[in-house]
């Protein structure tokens, strides 16, 4: 179950290949909630794969709609349980311009409470998820969907995101 509204959000650290941080050897940043800690609020949203129908629609839909996030005052971030490097060919073919990142050991959706052991037979990855983070990191919006097929309401976390400034 996924955490709920009023919680802490579980902080993380995670690799991203698309990220806006210094780059390591491997052109790899890091992207951490603590990132926006007293500037930005966060959406956060957990895909189950990259190179998928629905994860694909996903993120082109929000790229192509990022600038009203930026209005909002907020960053997004997309974490999936793919490695970045796959994550960044996903990004190059699709043109997903959000923050993709890595959570290739899968502790960031455990900790978020929304890890699935098995998803038609390929393992365990992320459920379709998203979350607003307030800048001081607390969960203003939990949403775990019924099916992965299923999207975020994504009108609901705009306005969670609009009483929040």
């Amino acid at each position: 179950m996924a955490i709920e509204v009023g919680s802490k959000a579980p902080v993380f650290s995670l690799k991203s290949i698309n990220g806006s941080g210094e780059k390591d050897n491997f052109g790899l940043s890091n992207v951490s909630l603590s990132d926006n800690n007293g500037e930005k609020n966060t959406v956060i949203l957990f895909v189950p794969l990259a190179f998928t129908g629905v994860c694909t629609q996903e993120l082109c839909d929000v790229s192509s709609g990022l600038s009203a996030y930026n209005d909002l005052n907020a960053d997004v971030i997309a974490i999936s349980v793919d490695s970045p490097f796959a994550q960044g060919q996903w990004a190059e073919k699709e043109n997903i311009g959000i923050t993709l990142a890595s959570d290739l050991n899968k502790q960031t959706a455990r900790d978020y409470g929304v890890l699935l052991d098995d998803l038609i037979g390929v393992g365990s990855v992320s459920a379709r998820a998203a979350f607003v983070v307030d800048k001081e990191g607390t969960v203003q919006y939990a949403e775990q969907t019924e099916t992965p097929k299923d999207l975020p309401n994504f009108d609901a976390i705009k306005e969670t995101l609009a009483k929040l400034n």
